[in-house]
């Protein structure tokens, strides 16, 4: 009975000491960059029948972490984001400045669009809390060899 005592008190401390690392531990990223590729076939997949979904239809940024979006365009054909026209082979990189959500004309979507979702920094604790723990979902939730 002690030695499982000890064993849920010696839980519940490590628990209290991630949580409050990740409550005050400021935040690094790598990059700022989220990006995203189209990948080469995309085009002619869709046009034999295929309803593929290549990129997701929400995107989730961060000010101030990961506030660039990076589309590149691997495919064989011209693809639209916005008022842009990207090239075979072609990148483009937009910032964000602003927490807010957004809709774009995007050709490499079934539906037409994409939003993005650019959420403030977390600048408190419980903020960074739940953006460190939407994060670890969202990386268990990667397909495998993604990333």
């Amino acid at each position: 009975m002690r030695a499982r005592s000890l064993s849920l008190i010696a839980i519940a401390a490590v628990a209290a000491t991630a949580l409050t690392w990740s409550a005050f531990a400021p935040i690094h990223t790598v990059s700022r960059n989220e990006v995203f590729v189209i990948p080469k076939g995309t085009w002619a997949r869709r046009m034999s029948g295929d309803k593929i979904e290549i990129l997701p239809d929400h995107i989730r940024l961060t000010l101030g972490l990961r506030d660039i979006l990076v589309l590149r365009n691997r495919d064989e054909v011209p693809q639209i984001f916005g008022p842009t026209l990207m090239m075979p082979g072609q990148s483009f990189a937009l910032p964000f400045a602003q927490a807010s959500e957004y809709t774009f004309a995007c050709t490499a979507h079934l539906s037409g669009q994409m939003t993005i979702v650019v959420e403030p920094y977390p600048a408190n604790p419980w903020a960074r809390i739940r953006w460190r723990t939407r994060e670890l979902l969202d990386r268990l939730q990667e397909p495998a060899g993604a990333s």
